[in-house]
């Protein structure tokens, strides 16, 4: 009997997964809306302390937030816009350094006149800048004549604040839903499972969008203070790939140098931004993320790299998303199998 009832999930798991991996082109909106919706439920909870009716809960949190974004949207566009006119401007200057002053060096230093072959990337960068413009025309104009494709992507993006809304809406009757579809003798463990596993999720998400946020505005402000002029664009790409554990810290220090030399001309502003580095990855190391994040995930590093990666080969962006909480999950899972373990006859 109990191999029939473990052959009978197992086989529910592996559909589960089939479906998921299927209908992964499809799905991003919703889980994307799951995942708003888990993070902006404590809030929801919180106003209706207050003796708000859930419904109208859900709204004012739905009209701050688009409030936010809005001024957000408002505030960032026109600078991220002149910093990309900026950027546009500096990729000439970039290139000429690289070849000028980079590749002789390379070459001089490990003595091989083959190892780099400049006249060739000087010929392939050529005839790409020449040429860049009509592939941006060909570019702009599939997407123009590509209909399909558009109307897609505007119903994924009307589709995510819907989703969250009506998830927002039933969250605690969906809750109480799954609860009902648990078999009743492994309801108990599955329930204490799942609350540690929203314990790890929920400080977890909440905790890295903060560290997020901290590393966008403090190195936005550090490289403008610096004085670099794309410092604001770089700032928010910092923050974005910071998910990804010193993956952040190598593309940001290497391109604000490069950046930085090229602007000024000269070796000093760069001195400034490793010092900024410096400062921020003491700040992110030893407070911010020790604080608001700390071992809530109990993953190490590499596996994190491993599971973004894996889950981005499996299942595309998806799959990105999903990656982290998944690994959680499974650690959280895990620890209770190895608890289990040390409790039975096959480890005394």
């Amino acid at each position: 009997m109990m191999w029939n009832k473990s052959f009978f999930f197992l086989c529910i798991g592996i559909i589960f997964f089939v479906l998921i991996y299927l209908l992964a082109p499809i799905l991003t909106p919703f889980f994307i809306g799951i995942l708003l919706a888990y993070l902006v439920n404590p809030l929801v909870t919180w106003l209706m302390r207050f003796r708000i009716p859930r419904v109208f809960a859900v709204v004012l949190v739905f009209v701050l937030l688009s409030l936010m974004l809005l001024l957000t949207i408002l505030l960032l566009i026109p600078l991220i816009q002149k910093q990309l006119n900026t950027l546009i401007q500096m990729i000439p200057r970039m290139i000429e350094w690289f070849q000028l002053s980079f590749l002789p060096y390379v070459t001089e230093r490990f003595g091989n006149e083959q190892l780099i072959n400049v006249p060739l990337i000087k010929k392939t960068l050529s005839e790409n800048w020449t040429t860049a413009g009509s592939y941006i025309g060909i570019f702009l104009n599939t997407i123009v004549h590509s209909g399909f494709l558009i109307v897609s992507w505007f119903m994924n993006l009307i589709l995510i604040p819907v989703v969250t809304f009506y998830l927002l809406c039933d969250w605690e009757r969906l809750v109480q839903g799954i609860k009902n579809l648990l078999p009743r003798a492994n309801a108990p463990t599955i329930i204490r499972l799942s609350k540690e596993c929203d314990q790890v999720l929920g400080a977890f998400f909440r905790g890295q969008l903060l560290v997020m946020l901290f590393i966008a505005v403090f190195y936005s402000i550090g490289l403008t203070i610096v004085g670099l002029n794309i410092g604001i664009i770089l700032g928010i790409i910092l923050g974005i790939i910071s998910i990804v554990p010193y993956l952040g810290v190598v593309v940001g220090v290497t391109t604000a140098s490069i950046a930085a030399y090229v602007q000024f001309g000269y070796f000093q502003p760069v001195l400034f931004v490793w010092l900024l580095f410096l400062i921020g990855q003491l700040v992110d190391s030893f407070f911010v993320t020790p604080h608001l994040v700390g071992d809530r995930i109990g993953l190490h590093p590499v596996i994190v790299i491993f599971a973004i990666l894996a889950g981005g080969s499996l299942f595309g962006f998806l799959g990105v998303l999903l990656a982290l909480p998944i690994a959680a999950v499974i650690m959280v899972w895990l620890r209770f199998l190895m608890e289990r373990y040390h409790e039975s006859s096959l480890y005394q």
